[in-house]
């Protein structure tokens, strides 16, 4: 018992601070060889105009630089507490459940390593969840940078501020596609962390996207529609890597196929999409071969699983693609 205690104690902070007071906001930062741009996420951090927040850095046993630079903040004040892995735990969900177990705020924060944002961002979604108690959620909108930093799109809301009843919000903002598209860009109640189904650590890529349909069962959505957020997508992040083994389809249909089995989705919302990851599928198809292929086949192709005909599935992405062949002539 001795050993396995040193073991996980070895596994556990460099940095604890003794501090009564309670945070209103536990911001975590989970890093693995982000090394490139941490400090930049740390400083965006440390710069809010919101000032009642615990910063807790975890570092999933990287390989580049990282460790030097969180040890240039684990003695600022508001770094409550650093976290160093001695193993790769596998999985950014992994770290997600070890920083909600380390926070003490009532509003937690997923801060990704690699991305940043304007100075107001926790002030804005903070003042939405305590003027509306009712709502588990609260997100803006999000610039997406390339490498290099530029903006190669940007996400929208027709309103300045606005609140969704949660089941609509799934309905209209997470079925088609993941409106929170980015764990930086949003923030949610700690109460409620425990409500929700552990499930979203078996996803190796679309784990948050499982995670916010959960927290959206339990209540409603504060919106903001200021853009306050950059997410950063390149070369070799998860995003980048779903796509290209096709991982990205068969964790998608899983949560679309459990949109539609609870009930939280209406069959021709679950068809139109089902139908779209399939076309994108269909699109890449000769991308893919061995292993690989035999899984999105079983992915897509078992009627039971997804209460479509394949024969039909295999007709409407012939149909979209030659009308798109045709229109673009």
């Amino acid at each position: 018992m001795m050993i396995n205690f040193a073991v996980q104690m070895s596994d556990l902070m460099t940095n604890v601070k003794p501090d009564h007071h309670v945070p209103l906001v536990s911001v975590i930062i989970p890093n693995y060889n982000h090394a490139a741009y941490l400090e930049e996420r740390i400083q965006s951090v440390l710069n809010q105009s919101f000032p009642d927040f615990e910063v807790i850095i975890l570092d999933d046993c990287s390989t580049d630089n990282s460790r030097a630079i969180i040890e240039r903040y684990q003695d600022h004040p508001k770094v409550s507490k650093v976290i160093y892995n001695e193993e790769n735990s596998g999985s950014v969900f992994r770290q997600w459940k070890k920083g909600v177990a380390n926070a003490r705020g009532k509003y937690i924060w997923m801060a990704e390593s690699d991305d940043y944002c304007e100075a107001s961002l926790l002030q804005h979604l903070v003042n939405g969840l305590e003027a509306h108690a009712q709502c588990s959620v609260a997100y803006c909108q999000s610039n997406i940078i390339d490498m290099n930093g530029r903006i190669t799109w940007q996400s929208r809301h027709n309103k300045l501020t606005d609140t969704i009843d949660g089941r609509a919000f799934i309905h209209h903002h997470l079925a088609m596609y993941c409106s929170i598209f980015n764990a930086s860009m949003a923030i949610f109640r700690k109460e409620l962390f425990s409500a929700v189904s552990e499930e979203y650590l078996t996803f190796r890529f679309s784990g948050d996207w499982f995670f916010w349909v959960e927290m959206c069962k339990l209540g409603d959505v504060f919106i903001s529609g200021r853009t306050l957020n950059y997410f950063r997508n390149h070369t070799g992040d998860v995003t980048t890597t779903a796509v290209r083994t096709g991982q990205n389809y068969i964790e998608a249909t899983r949560i679309i196929i459990k949109l539609y089995d609870e009930q939280l989705i209406p069959r021709k919302v679950y068809q139109r999409a089902f139908r779209k990851q399939y076309r994108q599928y269909w699109e890449r198809r000769r991308e893919f071969n061995g292993a690989v292929l035999e899984n999105l086949r079983a992915c897509f192709y078992d009627p039971q699983r997804t209460h479509l005909s394949p024969l039909m599935l295999r007709l409407d992405a012939w149909w979209k693609h030659t009308r798109n062949k045709f229109s673009k002539k």
